[in-house]
């Protein structure tokens, strides 16, 4: 059975796909079987694997009952690694979802039947904590919630974990929080020496103790289609999300 995960926070702009990508990457290097669902509809963690925003089948179609998870996952690029590929069309799924049945939890039953084929499911989701991210917190055993280190982060955070505890009371019980993981994160400035230590002290053994720089190599891997354990493996980057696969493995 496959452990899934979440990377989910209300707030966007903190690195989400970076770190499904990136992490999904990093896994697959340890002799974990990924499995990656692009949920967001600006299609990044796609393209940042190296396929077309027109591929199809996509997430969208898995939602709607189109197809399943199952016909719409493909390799990847890096070895073991498949990717479900994500749809513009994810943008009216806020619409359409609400008017199906058992609406939130439609990738849940679809998810349920490729999980013995990975080790790892890993879910990008959306910048909102729409019926989108609902799917995705219902399919999920686990949840990863990556913030940057700002302070307007802190809030969102706070805010996001209030969601969790409500969707863990109503709809599933099983899930829980794999751990806040820090990115963007620049050690020359005070400000993310202030954030870090205050995630640190708030929320203790919950933030994971290896935190992602901000760095050139990360931002342009996207470009190139391939993972910034491939594109620079010597990187800092590149080692930063190693060590955050092998903290999430030990974390189980």
């Amino acid at each position: 059975m496959a452990l899934i995960y979440a990377i989910a926070n209300q707030k966007g702009g903190v690195g989400k796909t970076t770190t499904a990508v990136n992490l999904g990457a990093s896994l697959a290097m340890l002799g974990q079987r990924v499995l990656l669902v692009d949920l967001d509809q600006q299609c990044n963690a796609t393209v940042a694997l190296g396929l077309d925003k027109r591929t199809q089948p996509s997430s969208y179609d898995v939602l709607s009952g189109d197809t399943t998870v199952a016909e719409a996952a493909r390799p990847a690029g890096p070895e073991d690694v498949w990717l479900v590929p994500a749809s513009r069309d994810l943008a009216g799924a806020v619409v359409e979802l609400p008017r199906l049945e058992r609406p939130n939890h439609r990738l849940r039953e679809q998810i349920g039947a490729v999980d013995e084929q990975f080790d790892v499911v890993l879910i990008d989701c959306p910048p909102a904590l729409g019926p989108v991210t609902v799917n995705a917190l219902v399919a999920a055993n686990r949840v990863i919630v990556p913030v940057q280190a700002e302070y307007l982060a802190l809030e969102g955070l706070v805010d996001f974990l209030d969601t969790l505890s409500t969707v863990r009371q109503e709809l599933n019980p099983a899930l829980e929080l794999a751990g806040v993981v820090i990115t963007m994160h620049d050690e020359r400035t005070r400000l993310a020496q202030n954030v870090e230590r205050e995630l640190r002290d708030h929320f203790a053994e919950t933030v994971f103790r290896n935190v992602i720089p901000r760095t050139v190599r990360l931002a342009e891997a996207p470009s190139y289609g391939i993972p910034v354990t491939e594109y620079a493996p010597t990187s800092r980057g590149s080692g930063a999300f190693r060590a955050l696969a092998n903290e999430v493995v030990a974390r189980g």
